[in-house]
């Protein structure tokens, strides 16, 4: 993708002053709910409405989505609001019915990233189409499989692509519904930074109270935009009812949003900063993340040594992680100094935990 540029021109030609904006519900649901959702978002910054055609579920017997009639809906939309309309699909079957519907934009979805078989034949039912095209980050954190999907659609000769970051399952339990792993799409950034990226908060969050949080950090890491899940009645939504705000709240968020604008060498400055101080905060949770699970293993020693009697400080042991992590460090371009100041602080504290447990 050397050509990266042309791929940022169908967002450029937009001349947004404000972030891309996709929003609508999760699924469609009934025409009135279609229409009338659209209605209230007609005169704000939503530049694509979106709504879920086909609704690929994890288990069988949730609501699948209305199929090929919520297209009639979408295309009635354009016609009596002027919005571009937007909708996931996940296979040729999909396509062909999108494109037969004049669908303006189409993202494959997290599931469907994962298998190169499957965007692939999307490709092929795409070649050269001048629809926008998004791709959702694959569901698990692989950057390769991710930017995989992208190429297969630019080889197809589609050229108004971009990404969608949605964040990555996890068995661990987290706030997010889906963690963030900003750093990986920072890596695609610096890696690709003429394709244009948007946020999917709903779907980070899995929460409503979160979207704001989200989105602001997405815009401080100067994401291109938003896709966020909007519905009149989000508590009776028939699917994802959690992440979905209404129409009024979206209205707000984009009013609270703070956008960094390079007008001047200064407004420059502030989002350089900006975006700089963001990646450092998101490293700083994941150091205290990374030190909790740290701690829990120091539990599960010190129950180890609790039930055999064994003396919680093993000044072998300690010697052998602080050696090695001091060379480590210097690799790192971390001052000795530094790290011995770090990890005494650490061993301290494996060690508090560890006592506490055996003198339990």
């Amino acid at each position: 993708m050397e050509n990266s540029k042309e791929m940022r021109s169908w967002l450029d030609n937009m001349g947004l002053d404000h972030p891309l904006v996709i929003a609508g519900p999760c699924s469609a649901e009934t025409e009135e709910q279609v229409l009338g959702i659209a209605h209230s978002l007609k005169d704000t910054d939503v530049n694509y409405y979106r709504a879920g055609i086909w609704k690929p579920r994890t288990r069988p017997g949730n609501f699948e989505g209305v199929g090929a009639l919520g297209l009639k809906w979408l295309q009635k939309v354009k016609e009596e609001t002027g919005l571009k309309t937007a909708t996931e699909v996940a296979n040729r079957a999909h396509v062909e019915l999108a494109l037969e519907h004049d669908i303006d934009l189409l993202w494959i979805g997290a599931r469907s990233t994962v298998s190169p078989f499957i965007v692939q034949e999307i490709a092929d039912a795409l070649e050269g189409t001048d629809k926008v095209v998004l791709i959702k980050n694959p569901v698990n954190p692989d950057l390769s499989l991710w930017l995989g999907a992208v190429e297969r659609l630019h080889t197809a000769n589609i050229k108004n692509l971009g990404v969608i970051h949605r964040g990555f399952s996890t068995y661990e339990k987290t706030k997010y519904r889906n963690i963030p792993e900003w750093q990986l799409a920072i890596d695609l950034q610096t890696r690709f930074p003429d394709l244009p990226i948007i946020s999917d908060p709903s779907h980070i969050t899995g929460n409503r109270d979160m979207i704001f949080d989200v989105s602001q950090t997405a815009l401080d890491l100067n994401f291109d935009g938003l896709m966020i899940e909007t519905h009149h009645d989000p508590d009776n939504a028939w699917s994802d009812a959690a992440q979905q705000i209404t129409p009024n709240r979206l209205v707000q968020v984009m009013k609270d949003l703070k956008i960094r604008k390079e007008t001047d060498s200064e407004a420059e400055y502030n989002s350089k900063l900006s975006n700089l101080r963001t990646q450092i905060d998101i490293f700083d949770h994941q150091l205290i993340e990374t030190l909790g699970k740290r701690m829990k293993i120091s539990d599960g020693i010190g129950a180890l040594k609790k039930q055999k009697n064994v003396a919680v400080l093993q000044s072998t042991r300690w010697n052998q992680i602080l050696g090695a992590m001091i060379l480590e460090g210097e690799s790192k371009g971390l001052s000795e100094e530094f790290v011995l100041k770090m990890f005494k602080a650490i061993h301290q504290e494996s060690i508090n935990h560890q006592e506490k447990i055996i003198n339990a």
